[in-house]
């Protein structure tokens, strides 16, 4: 079956078509072109001037729709990515926050099975820990959290394909040998609940780390011991010029001058957006699924106030907020959440961009950057066909 979408303000990577169309053949993206002729025998969607950007990336996010990804069932699974996938998001890294080795086998079990599914949206796990720094742990259970140890993590790799990325903090001990093991393998080493300084930092990175987690949070700045200053991981993210960072993007995790700040300095190419989304994410459900969380002031936090826990943002308020409060251009909120992460993850082959022969995975914004209308893999997400509405 052919669709062909007209009238259109086309995000593609050589820039924006300001009235194009886009032509799907099944699952596919047969065509982009500046072209408005309608296609003899395709389904004619008129996107009446509207923009029509890449579906979005998210490599960290913990759930919505009121589930959680540490449920580890499929349909935890399944109803927590269809509660982002109206917000925007066509690709989904679920994320385990520091977890038990039966949970993360049971999560890893279930996200390859659905990962094999022709029409799915999850690309892989991401394990946020549970090797990370206490002193740094935030919103993790610290039950959970340990030191690296190969005897644990070896068996885990050998039997979890589904796993992309995991996070640890390099200062621990074992860290380093951590990284470059998994690495190794086509894992994603990436930093996080860290007080690392710009020695660990050096090391991680020449070790394979080569991605910092939630940039800004659960990390050390620049800091003060007795009478001399040193630099914190934040810093050393941005000497190291080849290192990615992630920054959610809500404008309360980060507020909006560092997101400009991030953007200045690491750049389109270096940086993703992501949601770090709880399960009250996309849900009339009013609590976190960890009861040690509230939700207060539009986002997750610890019940003392101790800390951030997590956000209730979607995809859609990631460029949002980018745009509107950060003040950074639609094209490059556009390419850092969706562009960037795909490249990041190694799947921008058939994700991330409108080009020729990749998925048809795409939103349709208004001018207010509200999402009008999704398509993941070439179907029109029912629920979001507002734009036929109005």
């Amino acid at each position: 079956m052919l669709t062909q979408l007209i009238n259109a303000k086309i995000l593609t990577p050589q820039g924006w078509l300001n009235s194009g169309s886009v032509l799907i053949k099944d699952d596919k993206i047969l065509e982009v072109t500046n072209c408005d002729l309608p296609i003899i025998g395709a389904k004619l969607i008129d996107i009446k001037g509207m923009y029509v950007i890449p579906g979005g990336v998210d490599i960290h996010v913990h759930g919505g729709g009121g589930r959680d990804f540490m449920e580890c069932t499929e349909e935890a699974f399944r109803t927590a990515a269809k509660a982002h996938l109206l917000h925007g998001t066509t690709a989904i890294f679920p994320t385990l926050s520091s977890s038990t080795v039966p949970m993360i086998m049971q999560a890893a079990d279930t996200c390859d099975k659905l990962m094999k599914e022709p029409d799915t949206t999850i690309m892989g796990l991401h394990l946020e820990g549970h090797y990370l720094n206490p002193e740094m742990a935030g919103g993790q259970l610290p039950e959970n959290i340990k030191n690296p140890d190969p005897n644990e993590y070896i068996p885990i790799i050998e039997s979890c394909p589904a796993i992309r990325r995991w996070d640890a903090a390099p200062e621990l001990p074992g860290a380093i040998q951590f990284g470059k093991y998994i690495t190794e393998k086509g894992i994603l080493a990436a930093v996080a609940h860290t007080q690392a300084e710009f020695e660990d930092m050096r090391a991680a990175f020449d070790a394979g780390y080569s991605h910092a987690t939630h940039f800004y949070n659960a990390m050390a700045g620049f800091h003060k011991r007795h009478e001399y200053k040193y630099e914190g991981t934040v810093e050393s993210v941005y000497l190291l010029d080849n290192m990615t960072c992630e920054v959610i993007a809500d404008g309360i995790h980060v507020p909006p001058t560092i997101l400009r700040l991030v953007y200045k300095l690491k750049g389109v190419e270096r940086t993703c957006l992501i949601t770090d989304a709880l399960a009250c994410a996309a849900s009339t459900r009013q609590d976190a699924f960890d009861p040690r969380v509230i939700i207060e002031d539009g986002v997750c936090k610890l019940a003392d106030h101790s800390a951030l826990a997590g956000s209730i943002a979607t995809m859609d308020r990631l460029i949002r907020t980018m745009v509107q409060k950060a003040d950074i251009p639609l094209q490059d909120a556009v390419r850092m959440a969706s562009e960037t992460p795909a490249k990041l993850m190694g799947i921008y082959d058939r994700k991330g961009s409108l080009e020729k022969g990749k998925d048809a995975d795409m939103i349709v914004m208004d001018k207010e950057l509200n999402v009008r209308a999704v398509w993941s893999m070439g179907k029109l997400v029912p629920e979001t066909d507002t734009i036929f509405k109005h």
